[in-house]
């Protein structure tokens, strides 16, 4: 059963449209998470569509190996960013008193990989305004369904 059916709609549209293709994993933080799919490689912002309900109480847990919508302050703000957990980031889940990010799915096959983007050598990005930014671009050449 869908426990994230709007989040999954959302991020299945972005994939079928081609979005993601070429994008940047543009913050990495060992031990926490590895973001992307906002930026291209010369940090241009990518077309958003628009902002959808946040499911975060769907029961899912933004634990190691997940994907999740990455979102500003306002809980119903996520787009086209997400991110993978590379640890049990119970911080980031709802409680009684916010709302978390919702998780919508798994890594079946490729951790490795997320934990060798881990490792990369990342630092202060002047045209991002951000820490953890890849010192050399970690590029998404392509996402499709299988």
């Amino acid at each position: 059963r869908m426990r994230a059916p709007i989040t999954s709609i959302n991020f299945l549209r972005y994939v079928l449209e081609g979005e993601y293709d070429g994008t940047i994993f543009h913050r990495v933080m060992p031990g926490f998470v590895v973001l992307g799919g906002g930026y291209t490689k010369d940090i241009e912002e990518k077309t958003l569509h628009e902002n959808i309900l946040n499911e975060s109480g769907n029961g899912l847990q933004n634990n190691t190996g997940t994907i999740a919508m990455a979102r500003y302050d306002d809980p119903h703000s996520a787009t086209r960013q997400f991110y993978f957990n590379m640890d049990n980031n119970a911080s980031l889940n709802p409680n009684s008193r916010s709302w978390g990010y919702t998780v919508f799915g798994m890594v079946v096959s490729g951790m490795d990989i997320l934990e060798a983007i881990s490792a990369v050598e990342t630092g202060y990005s002047e045209d991002l305004d951000a820490e953890d930014v890849p010192v050399e671009p970690v590029l998404l050449i392509r996402a499709s369904v299988q």
